[in-house]
């Protein structure tokens, strides 16, 4: 008489499939650059619907230690800048609630991938967030139109938000690149007898001539 083996159900179940080399590289070059990468902590919100008063805090991190990385992340060590920054921030809230932690925690981490360096930076990269979120809150809105007025006014919208980013993008771009502007002398020539000077050159007049 033949010895049967209860199922448990283990074996049933399919294997994880293994990654390959490229997934494995992949996965190893995520987890360097999040360890590499100094973030702030997520905000937490609490909203008083009684008082209508928000209390903003931050997660998993001592108070003073966290406020200091935000400060970081955003370019700034302006306190005033600082909380007032946060207070707009915690009041991107869904459409239909007063906040909404995961809205304000994406446009942080718009900001934390801009990288400021200075509170204008700080100030376009907010916004470039917000302007997304609300971009693609009309573009749901298209997606779901039953009047062609709805679909009118809603293309518009999209449109008009999706130009601004774009313009936002390109602001910053030419923000950046008026702070990094360096002169470059591609060549210099220094004829037989004469001298190659660098720096401000002054030419007197022929009124200003040494008799």
């Amino acid at each position: 008489m033949s010895k049967t083996t209860k199922d448990t159900g283990k074996t049933l179940k399919p294997s994880e499939p293994e990654l390959t080399e490229a997934e494995a590289a992949a996965v190893l070059a995520v987890r360097e650059k999040r360890r590499s990468h100094v973030r702030a902590p997520d905000l937490r919100l609490d909203f008083d619907e009684g008082k209508r008063s928000l209390t903003v805090g931050h997660k998993g991190k001592e108070p003073l230690a966290a406020t200091a990385l935000a400060m970081h992340e955003l370019g700034t060590a302006d306190s005033r800048f600082f909380e007032g920054v946060v207070e707009q921030v915690a009041a991107l809230g869904k459409q239909g609630s007063a906040v909404s932690e995961t809205s304000s925690n994406f446009v942080l981490s718009v900001v934390g991938g801009v990288q400021p360096q200075d509170e204008i930076e700080a100030m376009l990269a907010i916004q470039m967030g917000a302007i997304h979120q609300a971009t693609m809150m009309m573009a749901r809105r298209l997606n779901h139109v039953e009047t062609i007025p709805q679909q009118d006014a809603a293309e518009r919208a999209l449109n008009k938000l999706a130009r601004t980013f774009t313009s936002q993008v390109e602001t910053l771009k030419r923000y950046r690149s008026k702070a990094d502007q360096t002169v470059r002398v591609e060549r210099v020539e220094v004829k037989e007898g004469g001298q190659a000077i660098v720096g401000n050159v002054h030419h007197r007049g022929q009124g200003n001539d040494k008799k």
